[in-house]
């Protein structure tokens, strides 16, 4: 028997147990009517997914000022075939997920940018008042699907990146859905196989494998946040992965995870106004309040016995932190934008050195 006895057999989250994830007593916070759910697909239709995409984008900043001629984040920036990292990501994710059941979280100092953008839907918009780091609107999410749907298996996708491989991508996500729905205990963390020792990447160290010889499943052993040169070797040599941050599992899995790390911040926002299916404005007044945590630093390393990695080969991953993965990622794909020339002609650097 799984930990979801706690569900009642109206498939929404009781006011006992959703006080309990809040840390209050029952009653304390009011619940929501019982909404149906937004959509339905033949065996997806208990699947949600949540872009981040508040981000500031500071360190790619100098090439989206060259391409666009504002400081715009580089989520709505269109790095590659005139589409905005945004829009590839809500179309990466629609292949796996029903598109009404995506919310897309943004920060509202970014609304001359997003509101712009014919991709987005204004009923998927979850907006929080301040980049607040990613723990604040990854549990707002997950709380507001808890009430939707108290089955919801939800991935959790970082809008700023990059994979070659689409097809690959969308395989392993496909996989990692199905794997969530069989380990209704454990999150699904998606690792990237890596090609040489990144010191600007979060590494995962696996632990034991899971499942039949030749499975990619694996135990979590740790994570190393940005290692010295000398520990990344060492990480790439035991068969360690890259951290994409992509992530799926039972709603309920993700929330006794932040129960168990940030209890506080879940009572905090647990008396927020939830999604319930249209655009969302989180108050001000309450996100005053909310400190700045990581997601991955605060409930990933810390509940380390919930995880799963899924090993992914060659995917072609990257977070474009710099233009210097920007531009790899546009050569490993095979086309060459013009911002390339552009950037070597303002920076007076070979091409060469963005290699």
């Amino acid at each position: 028997m799984t930990r979801h006895t706690q569900l009642d057999v109206g498939g929404r989250v009781s006011e006992e147990t959703f006080a309990h994830l809040a840390g209050g007593k029952a009653g304390a916070i009011p619940m929501l009517p019982v909404i149906p759910r937004l959509g339905s697909v033949t065996g997806r239709g208990n699947r949600w997914g949540v872009i981040l995409a508040g981000g500031d984008g500071v360190r790619l900043r100098p090439l989206t000022k060259l391409i666009c001629g504002d400081d715009r984040p580089k989520q709505f920036c269109p790095l590659f075939d005139g589409r905005t990292l945004l829009e590839q990501t809500l179309q990466r994710s629609e292949r796996t997920i029903p598109r009404e059941q995506i919310l897309v979280s943004l920060t509202s100092r970014h609304s001359k940018w997003y509101s712009r953008d014919p991709a987005l839907r204004r009923s998927q918009l979850v907006v929080q008042p301040a980049n607040k780091d990613t723990a604040p609107p990854i549990l707002h999410s997950l709380l507001s699907l808890a009430q939707l749907d108290a089955q919801a298996l939800v991935a959790i996708l970082p809008c700023d990146h990059h994979y070659s491989d689409e097809e690959s991508f969308a395989s392993a996500l496909e996989c990692a859905f199905e794997t969530a729905a069989e380990r209704t205990d454990s999150v699904v963390l998606l690792g990237a196989k890596p090609d040489y020792p990144e010191v600007e990447y979060g590494w995962i160290e696996l632990g034991s494998p899971l499942g039949h010889e030749g499975s990619e499943l694996f135990r979590v052993r740790g994570f190393r946040e940005k290692p010295a040169i000398d520990v990344a070797r060492r990480l790439l040599q035991q068969g360690s992965v890259w951290n994409t941050f992509v992530m799926v599992g039972h709603v309920q899995a993700f929330l006794q995870m932040v129960q168990a790390t940030l209890p506080d911040l879940l009572s905090m926002l647990g008396s927020a106004r939830m999604w319930r299916g249209k655009e969302t404005h989180i108050g001000y007044s309450l996100y005053e309040r909310v400190p700045s945590v990581s997601f991955s630093r605060r409930v990933l390393s810390a509940e380390t016995d919930q995880l799963v990695v899924l090993r992914l080969n060659q995917v072609g991953w990257s977070d474009l932190g710099d233009p210097g993965r920007a531009f790899m990622a546009a050569r490993e794909t095979g086309y060459e934008p013009g911002w390339i020339q552009d950037w070597v002609r303002a920076k007076g650097v070979a091409v060469a050195a963005l290699e």
